[in-house]
């Protein structure tokens, strides 16, 4: 791992960056897998679980059912932590920092290789988006 993609000297909104686009990623795949193929449709069901408020629920979630590890709450703060320069869309601050948090902590597992980790976490993230 280089310095430059090395999570321990990364700022919470590189990560959150990255982990934006991971997450996404594995909610678009779970909508192909489930035979999803119009553009619209795969836009609007995404939504709802890449939105900032599902984020945040998310986040929420795992926390209360204790299913981060410490290590991931700490990458979580520095995400939720993170002083961002872009307003929230849709939402308010707090919502767009949890948000960012979320996003962070997906960043850190894409970034240390823990595919099995990253994988379990995002299967239970779409599964509780879809009990809603």
């Amino acid at each position: 791992m280089s310095k430059a993609t090395d999570p321990r000297l990364l700022n919470g909104l590189a990560l959150a960056y990255l982990g934006d686009a991971i997450y996404e990623l594995r909610v678009r795949e779970h909508l192909i897998a489930q035979g999803q193929t119009k553009p619209n449709v795969l836009h609007t069901k995404a939504t709802t679980y890449v939105s900032a408020k599902a984020q945040a629920y998310l986040i929420q979630e795992l926390m209360d059912a204790d299913h981060l590890t410490e290590e991931e709450i700490d990458y979580f703060k520095r995400g939720r932590n993170a002083k961002s320069y872009t307003k929230a869309k849709n939402t308010d601050a707090q919502t767009y920092s949890y948000s960012t948090g979320f996003e962070a902590v997906m960043g850190y597992l894409h970034l240390t290789e823990q595919s099995d980790r990253l994988n379990e976490l995002t299967d239970w993230c779409i599964q509780a988006i879809e009990e809603r």
